[in-house]
């Protein structure tokens, strides 16, 4: 079974990060307000990015070093600018 770390954007501009094991549904949930949490007074959301792994202890890994970085360096990871993301604080990301 695969896993995904996913980035939306928020109606406010703002950056979402997290982790789930369907992808497509989960992006739904948060455009739904099927929960209540950070996305659900920020909907509509734009789903921005996301990357694969193949356990649930890795993807969460992967959300928990995102989900602190600054906007800017966000930005560098959805727009695949590896220079600035390894350049722009201690821990990188790694793909």
């Amino acid at each position: 079974m695969a896993f995904w770390v996913y980035i939306l954007k928020c109606s406010d501009g703002s950056f979402y990060t997290g982790h789930t094991d369907n992808l497509e549904n989960r992006v739904a949930e948060h455009q739904a307000a099927v929960h209540r949490g950070y996305t659900y007074s920020r909907r509509p959301v734009t789903f921005m990015w996301s990357e694969t792994f193949p356990s649930r202890e890795e993807a969460l890994a992967a959300e928990l070093q995102i989900k602190p970085w600054n906007r800017k360096k966000k930005q560098a990871l959805i727009n695949g600018d590896w220079s600035l993301v390894s350049s722009s604080g201690k821990k990188s990301f790694q793909p």
